[in-house]
């Protein structure tokens, strides 16, 4: 029964958080119609689905097991968590290309799994797929190449 109680606390805490969200996005925002929306349409759609959802977790069986859990990955989590900030705060230094290249060659090491060669193959392939998508197919206006890396920024810069 403990995992009832799991799911009924969880639905519990969806509903509030659409309430708590819907009644601010009714009694802060204009709605609007569906065809003229307002800036508190989406908010108040969002907040719904949230409360649906909820009441989906509460009154419908999971009808699974509990199944036991195992270790913590406490490598994964070391190495994936500072991941964004670590980009975050390289972008505008590095460039984009080595920025994306820094943070998968750390973050592809979560695992115990990956041998070097794999890791710089999908360094090199996720890097040009991000760059081509980002800067070339989008047009980010994102240097590939910041003021740290020297000759390269204003090579391409």
């Amino acid at each position: 029964m403990p995992e009832r109680r799991n799911d009924l606390v969880a639905g519990a805490i969806f509903v509030g958080l659409g309430l708590a969200f819907g009644a601010e996005a009714w009694f802060a925002l204009p709605i609007g119609s569906a065809l003229r929306m307002g800036p508190g349409f989406f908010p108040l759609l969002l907040a719904v689905l949230l409360v649906l959802i909820g009441l989906a977790v509460v009154f419908v069986p999971s009808g699974a097991a509990e199944t036991p859990s195992g270790p913590i990955p406490w490598r994964g989590l070391a190495v994936l968590l500072p991941a964004p900030v670590i980009f975050g705060a390289t972008i505008r230094g590095l460039g984009l290309a080595p920025a994306i290249a820094l943070i998968v060659l750390i973050t592809v090491f979560a695992s115990r799994n990956v041998s070097l060669r794999f890791a710089v193959l999908l360094t090199i392939g996720l890097t040009a797929f991000c760059v081509a998508l980002f800067h070339f197919g989008l047009g980010l206006p994102i240097r590939l190449f910041g003021p740290w890396t020297g000759p390269l920024a204003r090579l391409f810069g």
